[in-house]
C-alpha cells in the first residue's frame, strides 16, 4: 500500500465556505485514505492566553466573512451528484488546546437562561490520557470528532458553513467518532470534501454554540463511493457509529428535525428488516432514541439513534 496522502491546512487547501468553484487541493481514487490535518473553528494558531480575551494570532486568509476554517476540497476521482460518499473516520487526534465560548452569541438564547456575562474556558488536551482540563480545575473525557465534513451546494458561488445541510457540512454530532461511516448524498460531481471544526469532546446539543474547539494533529478519513445506501437512494446523512445507526435531521424548528430523522429511521429500517413503515414506526417507537444534535447554527438537528442489534 502507498503512502497516505496528507493534506495541511495551508494556502490552497484552508477556505471558510463552500464553493463548488473551489479548486481541489487534491484528486483521489475511491477508497483512498487521506490524512487531514484542520486549524481550530477560529483558524487561531495559538491557545488563549490568560482569561481568553487577550488578541491571538489567526491563520493567514482569515476575513470578516470566513466561516470554519476548512481543509480541502477533496476530490474524487469518478463521483457524480446523485451518488453516495462514505466517509470512513480512522482516526481523529486532537491538538493540545482547545476553548469553549459561552454567552458570545445567540443573546436572546442566553438572556433565557440567565447568561449575563460571558465565559471563556481554556483547555488542556491530553490525548494519551484521553482528558482536557479546563483553566478552573474541571476534567472531562475526550471523545473527539470533526464537527464540519461536507460538500459545496450545487449552487454557484460562496456559501456559509454555518448551517448544516443535506449533504454534510456543520453537522456537529457527537456519534461520528473514529470507527463511524458517515454517508452523504454527492450533489456536485468530484464530491469535493472539506473538513475542520474538530471537537475534543461536546454533549448533544451544543448548547453553548462550541464545544471544546480544537484543531487536529490529524484526521484519517478513507473516501469512497456508492450508488445507493441499501439499493435506496439517500436524502439526509446517515452514519453507522459505535453507538449504531444514526440519522440525523435538520430543519428550521425541533419539529420538522425530528421529522426528518425520523424519516430517514423508518427507511433504514424497512432497508434492514424488511417492514413497512408503519411497522417502522411501531418498532422506532419501542428502540430509537431521537436526540437533539445541536440547536446552535441557525438550523436545528435531530438524530435517530438505531442501536445495535436493538431489533434481531
Amino acid at each position: 500500500m502507498g503512502a497516505v496522502p496528507v493534506l495541511e491546512p495551508h494556502a490552497g487547501a484552508l477556505h471558510g465556505w463552500f464553493d463548488r468553484d473551489l479548486p481541489p487541493a487534491l484528486t483521489v481514487d475511491p477508497g483512498t485514505t487521506v490524512r487531514f490535518r484542520t486549524l481550530d473553528s477560529g483558524w487561531f494558531l495559538e491557545p488563549a492566553p490568560g482569561d481568553g480575551t487577550a488578541a491571538r494570532r489567526r491563520a493567514a486568509g482569515h476575513t470578516p466573512d470566513a466561516g470554519h476554517a476548512l481543509t480541502g476540497p477533496v476530490e474524487v476521482r469518478g463521483a457524480r451528484a446523485g451518488q453516495v460518499l462514505a466517509v470512513r473516520v480512522d482516526d481523529v487526534v486532537p491538538s493540545s488546546w482547545g476553548t469553549t465560548y459561552a454567552g458570545l452569541r445567540d443573546t436572546a438564547w442566553s438572556a433565557r437562561l440567565g447568561i449575563t456575562a460571558p465565559a471563556v474556558h481554556r483547555w488542556t488536551v491530553d490525548v494519551a490520557a484521553g482528558t482536557a482540563r479546563n483553566h478552573l480545575g474541571h476534567t472531562v473525557a475526550l471523545r473527539p470528532f470533526l464537527g464540519v465534513i461536507g460538500m459545496p451546494p450545487a449552487e454557484p458561488g460562496r456559501h456559509s458553513t454555518v448551517p448544516p445541510r443535506w449533504h454534510g457540512g456543520n453537522l456537529d454530532c457527537r456519534e461520528l467518532v473514529a470507527g463511524s461511516t458517515l454517508y452523504l448524498p454527492i450533489p456536485v460531481d468530484g464530491a469535493l470534501l472539506s473538513v475542520g471544526d474538530a471537537h475534543a469532546a461536546q454533549g448533544d446539543g451544543e448548547v453553548s454554540g462550541t464545544a471544546i474547539e480544537c484543531g487536529t494533529e490529524r484526521a484519517d478519513l478513507t473516501l469512497d463511493v456508492r450508488d445507493d445506501l441499501f439499493g435506496r437512494p439517500l436524502a439526509t446523512p446517515v452514519a453507522s457509529t459505535p453507538a449504531g445507526w444514526v440519522c440525523l435531521g435538520l430543519g428550521d424548528d425541533l419539529d420538522e428535525a425530528a421529522a426528518e430523522a425520523m424519516d430517514a429511521v423508518l427507511d433504514l429500517l424497512g432497508a434492514l428488516h424488511g417492514v413497512p413503515r408503519s411497522d417502522a414506526l411501531a418498532l422506532a417507537s419501542v428502540v430509537v432514541d431521537l436526540r437533539v444534535t445541536q440547536v446552535a447554527n441557525q438550523v436545528f438537528g435531530v438524530h435517530a439513534v438505531l442501536p445495535p442489534g436493538a431489533v434481531r
